[in-house]
């Protein structure tokens, strides 16, 4: 059987890359791929022609920090779960992500290989995942979600966490090692206290420099990346120093380790929604209560570090890290950022940045011949103040893979 042409017709075609529009495109997509993109109109009988009506496309989006099986606010409940019906839940997580017009997103904690093939295969209809299974964590770290009562070895693998459990050289390079047997795409570590967790600190340390080192090591070796959950300065100094390439959070940054990162060629995904949305909704979205006054020591602080991060040149990737109800806020980081970023940054920092960092950037986050045909249509100028923050109003149209979703 002949592979389905669709032709977009009269469409502005955003170029992220120069900042330009690309009036009254026409784009043939075919077998998944953006095959031509053409000035005049495509000659083709069969094809299934939408009329764009100069509404402007612009690549699918990219969340670069996602726990899609976080049906829940409390995630020390998951474990506890039957794995096919967290499935279940995380089905219409995905479905929703990609109503919103994210067509890609890396999964740093919880998402494997099972819910990537899913989708891939069209079991699951979401976004295309990058997964990193279970992110690696000391006891009593970020990712450990034992209360100081309990005394218990980690649940068997196939038991939905966030985190893993691992401590010492030997330790961490055994997690790293299954979990890239496993098919991850990145190796993510929990190098310093959480919100979530039950016993930690934000302001703590977590893994030594030297198994940081060791599970960056294993990841090079294998072709992948470090992702490092990261609040303060000295923490996130301790994750770059030591190779990790994607620093997450990162909401108590100062000058100098911003500089740090620029100098490495080290990412930044804020994640300023996640904070916005726990403090305004986060116990009556089932968020342990007693967690609740740890969210006061970042929240104020994040635009900060996005104001230093985008003065110095570090390139952000857009990140949500929303659980449970409160993925429904998936789209609020582009209005959270906007005092700080203009809107072609912003726009760049959910498409072509994010596709450098997931390493994909010749494959998704532009509208370019032979690229994946992943595209939302959205019914003004992004490039225009205020567009982004209200992305949800002026979102027509979701493609994924060539094909049109249905809203």
């Amino acid at each position: 059987m002949r592979p389905v042409i669709t032709i977009l017709e009269n469409a502005n075609a955003v170029d992220v890359e120069n900042g330009e529009i690309l009036a009254d495109r026409h784009l043939s997509l075919e077998g998944g791929v953006i095959r031509e993109i053409s000035e005049s109109a495509i000659a083709c009988a069969n094809a299934r022609r939408i009329p764009v009506n100069g509404r402007f496309v612009i690549p699918g989006l990219i969340d670069a920090h996602v726990h899609v099986t976080a049906y829940t606010a409390n995630l020390g409940e998951l474990p506890r779960q039957s794995p096919m019906y967290v499935a279940a839940q995380t089905a219409r997580v995905l479905a929703g992500m990609l109503r919103r017009g994210f067509t890609t997103v890396r999964d740093v904690g919880g998402a494997e290989f099972g819910l990537a093939r899913a989708v891939e295969e069209g079991l699951i209809n979401g976004p295309r995942i990058l997964y990193g299974g279970k992110a690696l964590s000391p006891s009593g770290g970020h990712g450990d979600h034992r209360p100081m009562g309990v005394d218990r070895e980690d649940e068997a693998y196939s038991q939905v966490s966030l985190g893993r459990r691992c401590d010492g050289i030997d330790g961490v390079r055994r997690a790293a090692r299954d979990e890239i047997r496993r098919g991850a795409h990145h190796i993510k570590i929990m190098a310093n206290g959480g919100i979530s967790s039950p016993t930690d600190k934000i302001t703590s340390d977590q893994f030594s420099e030297d198994e940081i080192a060791a599970i960056v090591d294993e990841a090079r070796m294998a072709n992948l990346y470090v992702v490092s959950h990261t609040y303060t300065a000295r923490s996130v100094a301790r994750a770059v120093r030591n190779g990790v390439r994607s620093v997450e959070h990162g909401n108590l940054l100062d000058e100098e380790t911003v500089f740090l990162m620029k100098e490495a060629g080290s990412f930044l995904t804020p994640t300023l929604a996640c904070f916005r949305a726990l403090s305004e909704v986060g116990a009556a979205s089932g968020f342990p209560i007693d967690r609740m006054d740890k969210i006061k020591l970042v929240l104020d602080s994040g635009i900060k570090a996005v104001e230093l991060a985008y003065r110095a040149g570090v390139p952000m990737a857009y990140g949500t890290d929303l659980i449970g109800p409160m993925h429904e806020r998936q789209l609020s980081e582009f209005a959270l950022r906007a005092d700080v970023v203009p809107p072609l940054d912003m726009l760049r920092s959910a498409t072509s940045v994010g596709a450098r960092l997931v390493n994909l950037e010749s494959e998704i986050g532009h509208v370019r011949e032979n690229y994946r045909a992943d595209l939302n249509v959205l019914s003004a100028n992004p490039l225009e103040k205020g567009v982004l923050a209200e992305f949800a109003r002026h979102l027509d149209l979701v493609v994924k893979g060539g094909v049109a979703q249905d809203r």
